[in-house]
C-alpha cells in the first residue's frame, strides 16, 4: 500500500506560479511511473503530466511549455511546477503512483485545490 500526500495548492492570479509537491510512502516509488491528474468541477479527471522511473516525462498539450514535472527518488517526492497559470487551470490536482507489478492499480493522493482567479 502506498500513501500519498499533496501540498502546495492555493489561490493565485492569472499568469502566476505555484509548485505542487507530493510525498509518497513505500518502496515502489522509485521503480514506477508517477504523476499528476486534475479534475475541474463537472469535468472528468484528466492527465496533466507523468514521469517514469527513468525520468522520461509526458505532458498534456494544454500544459506543455508551462508546467514541469520532476521527481526525487531519495525523498519519494514528485513535484509539479506550474507557471503562466490560466483560469482554466483551476481544479483539484491529484498525484498518483502506478503499481509496477499491477499496472492497472493506481494509488491516489487526496488532492489539493488550485484556484486561478483575479
Amino acid at each position: 500500500q502506498v500513501q500519498l500526500e499533496e501540498s502546495g495548492g492555493g489561490l493565485v492570479q492569472p499568469g502566476g506560479s505555484l509548485r505542487l509537491s507530493c510525498a509518497a510512502s513505500g518502496s515502489i516509488f522509485r521503480i514506477t511511473a508517477v504523476g499528476w491528474y486534475r479534475q475541474a468541477p463537472a469535468k472528468q479527471r484528466e492527465l496533466v503530466a507523468t514521469i517514469t522511473d527513468g525520468g522520461s516525462t509526458n505532458y498534456a498539450d494544454f500544459v506543455k511549455g508551462r508546467f514541469t514535472i520532476s521527481r526525487d527518488n531519495d525523498k519519494n517526492t514528485v513535484d509539479l511546477q506550474m507557471n503562466s497559470l490560466k483560469t482554466e487551470d483551476t481544479a483539484v490536482y491529484f498525484c498518483y503512483v502506478q503499481n509496477p507489478f499491477r499496472p492497472n492499480t493506481i494509488y491516489w493522493g487526496q488532492g489539493t485545490q488550485v484556484t486561478v482567479s483575479s
